[in-house]
């Protein structure tokens, strides 16, 4: 890959592909793959994940909003995709487009009906959310007698899978509570699945429930943090490889003298004769401002440049008195020398904040390496 010149965000197909290919062989030959796009392909490029994820061979896919689905609809994507929180408003585009809504409340099933009876529609794919936890989103387990009363009473709708979502699989401490919420909705699952007189699609895991909960995996999976490189622990993380590599350049470079001051709020001051660097990004690309004054660093000619002062919103500044670089030389923000995860953890933060607040002003160049 030729050095960059500008700030570009650089998604690595071939580390998307391993990466669902590491997912995939911690399953059973007949679980199903749900791959998650939401917030831009995490950040990302929905779409051209998306694609790919087709060739691998995924099975559906899921987004947060009716709009996420569209444009993966305008793109070409024919896989199932399910809207895992839809709005009332969006329901005639949703089945138009045939999206799938998560119904997850006595609100939003009846609102949904109501659409769907009005369109003419028969057995229109929808999925039951149940809430087993997390107390986001979802029904409660004395909602399935009023739910299959409801369904009772039109054909407008079939259940094509119910589904819940796991509130810490991540973190092993809470083992105990995590297996309440899968034995809740085996529970739920068996009771709705019987009143259906069918048996819908089931599942719960996200990628850390893939991971560590294997006897977990019902008919189907979530898998989206992973997809990306980030398995939520360093022992999973080593085994992946991150898909967003933020890259930018150095613009200019300044001779700073003892006491002089460097940015807004003249935040930084000079202990000693320095040099620093003058990068195009900042916190309108998705740069933190917590990450400045010292918290965060970039990577120049693969030494640490601690970010000084305050972040701007198109630049900032970093201290490279000890490396040796020149103007026009690239600067590495996030990429496999420097991983989200562990920049964000500089600023008390997690991966998934740092890589959806990457601005979409930021120039996407997709990337695949040549065989």
């Amino acid at each position: 890959m030729a050095q960059t010149q500008e700030t570009v965000l650089e998604i690595h197909l071939d580390a998307l592909a391993h990466n669902y290919k590491y997912i995939t062989s911690h399953l059973n030959p007949t679980t199903k793959v749900m791959g998650v796009v939401k917030a831009f392909g995490y950040g990302s490029d929905a779409c051209e994940v998306a694609k790919e994820l087709v060739a691998l061979g995924v099975d559906y896919f899921a987004v947060a909003y009716t709009k996420e689905g569209v444009a993966l609809r305008d793109a070409g994507i024919t896989q199932p995709i399910l809207v895992l929180h839809p709005q009332p408003i969006n329901f005639e585009t949703l089945i138009d487009r045939c999206l799938e809504p998560a119904l997850y409340s006595p609100r939003i099933l009846k609102a949904f009906v109501a659409v769907a009876e009005t369109k003419n529609q028969k057995d229109y794919p929808v999925h039951l959310k149940f809430n087993t936890g997390l107390n986001r989103l979802g029904f409660w387990e004395n909602d399935t007698s009023w739910i299959a009363d409801q369904l009772a009473e039109t054909t407008s709708i079939k259940v094509t899978s119910l589904f819940s979502h796991l509130a810490a699989s991540e973190d092993l401490n809470e083992r105990e509570f995590t297996l309440g919420q899968i034995q809740s909705f085996k529970a739920i699952a068996a009771d709705m699945t019987t009143r259906l007189g069918y048996q819908p699609l089931l599942h719960q895991s996200n990628t850390s429930g893939i991971l560590n909960y294997p006897k977990a995996q019902f008919d189907i999976v979530r898998t989206g943090i992973g997809l990306y490189g980030y398995g939520n622990s360093e022992a999973y993380d080593s085994q992946l490889k991150p898909v967003a590599r933020l890259k930018s350049i150095i613009s200019q470079i300044h001779a700073i003298e003892p006491g002089e001051t460097v940015g807004y709020n003249r935040a930084f001051t000079a202990p000693h004769f320095a040099k620093t660097a003058t990068i195009p990004i900042g916190h309108a690309d998705g740069i933190s401002r917590k990450l400045g004054n010292g918290v965060g660093a970039v990577l120049i000619a693969g030494k640490k440049a601690p970010i000084i002062g305050n972040v701007c919103m198109d630049m900032l500044m970093v201290d490279i008195t000890e490396i040796d670089c020149k103007e026009g030389d690239e600067v590495v923000i996030v990429g496999e020398s420097q991983s989200a995860s562990q920049l964000a953890e500089s600023m008390g933060s997690i991966s998934y904040e740092l890589l959806t607040a990457m601005s979409q002003r930021v120039k996407r160049v997709v990337c695949r390496k040549q065989p």
